[in-house]
């Protein structure tokens, strides 16, 4: 199970995948309750001329969580009458309307959010035989739902010279300490018969793995190397290399292993996809302030055309490195003193604090770091939970349930990676129901269950901490903060788990957004390797 904020940003990205509600009200009836905007987006998209074409689906959104009845996108091509065809990839509910329009329908009722998700209406974008490099056009797609008012957004489709850009197949392995320093080959070979006229690594990097050197044509973010971009031709069947200078950080979990993966793009794919960042808020980053860095070999060229790779699947390479020695992580539990009187509703602030020295990052295992599990003091009542915390019975989560008030036990689920000295809590409103002097519950980290996370904590010892409610001192708050609220009320508590630490962001790459764009697809199984090893 993510958090909140992981599985926003997933979905956001455009990674979650379509999501079918099993039960729920009906979509009329939710629109009455307020009113609700629907939103989409489609990705620009360059496509090879004699190429199948490019997958893809709509990136689908709602002002305010919503289930709606009789979901429908249209797919509007007309602009690109003879040059493009739109299929749906599979068999499902899509019927052209006429020529150049393309409509598709599920009898499902379908759950939307405020971050936008795709899955939903996957089509092929194919050239027809008449499609030569240079054409391009609109496509608008427009999503409807039964009681809702449509909403659309038109992508630009190019079509491009094809080419087949690769990687090497063998991936480079390295052996370093945190603090160490390596390097690892970019490299570019063109796999097919046509000249590749410029082309641009994109990188998914862990959080560990950091650039030693910059270069003015590659782009920087939060200190991450992001991209590089190479204005050279390469000819058919040449290969061309370079060599980036690496440093594993300091607060590298040892022993273990981090990965890194860059994926080549054409310049024309390069631009589709600097949009779709620019609509996700998402930056490319900044150019560096060191020299050109260089692919070896190489051959000028002042030719320019829209140009799409043909074979995305050999695009993209990567790295292991062995981590070796010992840094660990002591994770921390937080938990809060209290006071107030009968029918007071006082907020406690819980959660999780590490102690390093190593940060933990399970981001390509997708699950968080560790587990929060919460014990309501006797003689209150939580009357505001967030979503990211669930009801437990045992070691059952009851997610169906997140965010109800009024259970015992809770367990909520930070992040997929926190830094050193980062704090990540979760706001939970206590109801003082009856005044008992001391009342205690618990903040349990690291709980043992049968479920993924950080399990080789540094100093088991603080990994429980009270909640303290109207202590008459001396009672201690154990691994919490020890802050107390008052009487005050309990604020919003956003459904995600705020960072108090320094800020590091959830993106240490961009192959997540590669996925999203469809411009990525070796990362998929790649980025569920985990780092850590017994």
């Amino acid at each position: 199970m993510l958090t909140h904020s992981t599985r926003r940003w997933l979905a956001g990205l455009g990674v979650a995948g379509a999501l079918v509600a099993a039960s729920a009200s009906p979509a009329v009836a939710a629109a009455e309750e307020a009113p609700v905007k629907l939103g989409v987006f489609f990705t620009d998209t360059t496509v090879a001329a004699g190429s199948t074409g490019k997958i893809d689906s709509p990136l689908l959104s709602a002002s305010k969580s919503v289930v709606v009845d009789g979901l429908t996108v249209q797919y509007d091509f007309r602009d690109l009458d003879g040059v493009l065809t739109v299929t749906p990839e599979s068999e499902f509910d899509c019927e052209p309307r006429q020529s150049g329009v393309l409509v598709c329908t599920t009898p499902f009722e379908t759950d939307l959010y405020e971050w936008a998700y795709s899955g939903f209406f996957n089509v092929v974008m194919a050239p027809t035989a008449k499609a030569k490099d240079g054409d391009a056009g609109d496509l608008k797609v427009t999503v409807a739902a039964k009681g809702f008012a449509p909403a659309s957004h038109t992508a630009k489709v190019r079509i491009g010279e094809g080419v087949d850009l690769a990687a090497p197949s063998e991936e480079t392995t390295v052996s370093t300490a945190p603090g160490g320093r390596f390097s690892a080959p970019l490299t570019l070979r063109n796999a097919g018969s046509t000249e590749v006229k410029g082309a641009v690594a994109v990188f998914d990097l862990d959080h560990s793995i950091r650039p030693e050197k910059q270069y003015s044509n590659c782009t920087y973010a939060d200190g991450r190397l992001r991209t590089c971009s190479f204005s050279e031709a390469t000819a058919a069947e040449q290969t061309r290399s370079a060599s980036l200078p690496y440093l594993l950080g300091k607060d590298t979990y040892a022993p273990g292993k981090e990965y890194g993966y860059y994926n080549w793009m054409t310049i024309a794919e390069f631009e589709d996809y600097s949009a779709y960042l620019r609509s996700r808020g998402v930056s490319a980053g900044q150019p560096g302030n060191g020299p050109v860095l260089s692919l070896s070999d190489t051959t000028k060229t002042t030719a320019r055309g829209f140009q799409a790779d043909t074979d995305p699947t050999n695009n993209g390479s990567g790295m292991t490195v062995q981590v070796n020695g010992k840094n660990g992580a002591d994770l921390v539990a937080v938990g809060d003193t209290l006071a107030g009187k009968a029918g007071d509703v006082v907020k406690a602030t819980l959660g999780v604090r590490n102690d390093g020295p190593a940060a933990l990052d399970f981001g390509r295992s997708g699950t968080p770091v560790t587990k929060i599990d919460i014990a309501v003091p006797a003689g209150t009542t939580a009357v505001k939970v967030p979503d990211v915390c669930a009801p437990l019975n045992g070691d059952t989560q009851d997610w169906a349930n997140a965010g109800k008030p009024g259970m015992k036990l809770y367990r909520c689920y930070p992040d997929i990676f926190i830094g050193v000295g980062e704090e990540q809590t979760v706001d939970i409103s206590l109801r003082i129901d009856k005044v008992i002097e001391n009342a205690t519950g618990t903040v349990t980290i690291n709980a043992k269950c049968e479920c993924d996370g950080f399990t080789e904590d540094l100093k088991p010892a603080n990994d429980v901490a009270k909640i303290l409610v109207n202590s008459t001192g001396g009672n201690g708050n154990g691994g919490g903060n020890g802050g107390g609220n008052g009487g005050g009320q309990g604020g919003d508590d956003g459904g995600a788990l705020p960072i108090t630490g320094q800020p590091t962001g959830l993106i240490a790459g961009l192959g997540a957004l590669l996925l999203a764009a469809g411009l990525g697809g070796f990362l998929v199984a790649k980025r569920r390797r985990t780092r850590f090893v017994a």
